[in-house]
């Protein structure tokens, strides 16, 4: 088996470490790395410094920022009455881009996995409880709770555990509806995807 120099295969292991990189796309990266010149590479490095020193946790939501509270929690034309509650930051970033949602974010930073040892504790949900009182939303009662967790067994998992714990309290709460996704073919369609489309269908 062809051996790398051993700053070489350091460079790969750490690479592989990233999230759905294996071993020939970390190859390929360690490679791309090596030939790339020294401002390119110290552009990266000072760019990854970056994120680390300057971005943090909103106190308010979980979402990512430079400023707290970031600035859909400090946005004062936000609708803090309904909140959007999603699993990861880039998934508030795919709800944003509809520009159809006013209302303010909370992110969990994950969703519950019994098989990955991920549970309540683990996700981000302490501060969610105290938001609901207007005390600690901008002087604003929250109408809704949207969940809009991922459409997987865990996404689900989460969404129903976290409906348990909020429908006591009398609000509102809504799920994102699943189903066919604009363009695909029902051929080529899941059949838990399929139940949810046909579990979410509406008169036209």
């Amino acid at each position: 088996m062809l051996e790398y120099a051993e700053p070489v295969t350091k460079l790969i292991d750490e690479l592989k470490r990233l999230p759905s990189i294996g071993q020939k796309s970390a190859q390929r990266l360690a490679f791309h790395l090596m030939r790339a010149s020294e401002p390119d590479l110290e552009r990266l490095i000072a760019a990854i410094r970056d994120v680390k020193q300057r971005i943090i946790l909103c106190s308010v939501c979980n979402n990512l920022t430079e400023i707290d509270p970031c600035r859909f929690c400090s946005s004062p034309t936000r609708d803090h009455s309904v909140i959007c509650v999603v699993e990861e930051p880039h998934s508030l970033v795919a709800v944003e881009k509809t520009r159809s949602f006013k209302g303010v974010y909370h992110v969990l930073h994950g969703s519950l996995s019994p098989i990955r040892h991920i549970g309540p504790n683990e996700l981000h949900l302490a501060n969610l409880l105290p938001r609901l009182k207007p005390e600690n939303n901008e002087g604003v009662a929250v109408t809704e709770v949207i969940l809009a967790t991922n459409p997987t067994t865990e996404g689900e998992a989460t969404a129903n555990y976290i409906s348990r714990l909020l429908k006591p309290l009398g609000l509102r709460v809504t799920r994102i509806a699943m189903g066919m996704p604009v363009g695909s073919d029902l051929e080529y369609v899941d059949e838990v995807t399929m139940d949810k489309a046909l579990s979410n269908r509406h008169e036209i």
